[in-house]
């Protein structure tokens, strides 16, 4: 019979969890919606300076080899021709223009016009021409 209350006690538990997973969280505020944006921005910024860092590296650690490589003597081949290491700069975020709601969008662009009637059956070697090989 313990064996029972304790089974029943873990199925009321596993019960109660399901039901606070599956519930719905309520939406973000605009603010909070800026604030992903920003963080989002400034990660992005984050990992740029940390290619800057590692190209600065890698250039620093090159030319240390071709250096010492020639003070041995040692025949070396010529660099591989990279592009220049890109400063990010400082993070600077701007935040987007909200969006206009549709009154204040204006009209939609109107349709072009027709060419030929809707109807207009063409031969399916025209629609699809065949490839020439």
């Amino acid at each position: 019979m313990n064996k029972l209350l304790v089974s029943s006690l873990f199925a009321t538990l596993l019960a109660g969890a399901s039901v606070a997973v599956l519930a719905k969280l309520p939406a973000l505020s605009d603010e909070a919606k800026a604030k992903a944006a920003e963080a989002t921005a400034k990660t992005a910024w984050s990992g740029k300076v940390e290619a800057y860092q590692l190209c600065k590296a890698q250039d620093k650690a090159a030319a240390s080899y071709y250096q010492s490589a020639k003070a041995a003597g040692k025949e070396t081949k010529p660099a591989a021709a990279t592009p220049a290491c890109a400063d990010p700069g400082a993070f600077v975020y701007t935040p987007p223009e909200a969006a206009k709601p549709a009154e204040a969008a204006g009209a939609p662009a109107p349709a072009a016009t027709a060419v030929s009637p809707p109807g207009a059956k063409q031969p399916d070697a025209v629609v699809n021409p065949a490839k020439k090989s």
